[in-house]
């Protein structure tokens, strides 16, 4: 059984464009999303896929530079996208990581998945649509289902919402077999996302102080000890409010 990552990754954000290249210690934030993804123990395959638009093609190029796998597809049908790109490397289990996530653990990636893979369930995830669900911090979000199921929302959902965001389709049918894998504390005050000048801000300072004494080692426990430490950092992006994607209708 393959178990690849697939990390959904574009260039023309619209709140940041160009977030996946910014700057992090002296690094694009897509190579240390790829950096840390590699530590994953459960993924077989790390798979960037972008779009065919000429502006995306410096993300295929910091794949071959990283060395693993790429897919160019749609940029609306985000769906479509991920499809294509597990089919083509014949993957059996999907993980889902966005690229805006250069805090993300490979842990929690990988008990996620190990959960995934010891019960039986449609989608497992730590994010979700739930908000009341989340314990862990935005910007660690993981969802795990199996290519099948990807196949069946790629050739069912029929609207815009289900094909850009990838697993509305999935959260609507089956709402009974969904598991929000959680946290023991729950720490869903916390925003570790790049999506504004303000999430960058709180990034930045958190691999100044992290990345040059651990590299690409630290997790969710470093992140909330330094933030613990240093409160004022949690006020840089409190403001900002999460762009929603879709009402469930059950």
């Amino acid at each position: 059984m393959k178990t690849g990552v697939i990390v959904q990754t574009r260039m023309g954000s619209t709140r940041l464009p160009g977030k996946v290249m910014m700057d992090l210690c002296g690094k694009p934030v897509i190579d240390h999303v790829i950096d840390r993804l590699k530590r994953s123990r459960l993924s077989d395959e790390i798979i960037i896929a972008t779009t065919t638009l000429e502006r995306d093609k410096v993300v295929v190029e910091q794949a071959k530079k990283n060395g693993v796998k790429w897919f160019c597809g749609s940029e609306d049908d985000v769906l479509s996208r991920y499809y294509c790109a597990a089919k083509e490397n014949d993957l059996d289990v999907v993980v889902r990581v966005m690229s805006d996530c250069p805090l993300i653990d490979p842990v929690i990636l990988d008990n996620v998945v190990d959960f995934y893979m010891s019960n039986n369930y449609t989608l497992v995830t730590n994010a979700g649509i739930n908000f009341e669900q989340r314990t862990f911090p935005r910007g660690l979000d993981v969802e795990v289902f199996s290519f099948s199921m990807l196949e069946y929302a790629f050739n069912n959902a029929q609207k815009s919402y289900q094909r850009e965001h990838v697993t509305p389709y999935l959260y609507e049918t089956y709402f009974d077999s969904i598991y929000y894998y959680k946290n023991d504390v729950d720490y869903s005050n916390f925003r570790w996302t790049l999506d504004t000048d303000e999430d960058y801000a709180l990034i930045s300072a958190i691999y100044d102080r992290l990345y040059k004494k651990y590299g690409s080692n630290f997790g969710l426990y470093e992140v909330l000890e330094l933030m613990k430490s240093n409160p004022e950092l949690s006020m840089i992006n409190a403001h900002v409010q999460q762009k929603s994607w879709f009402i469930i209708n059950k």
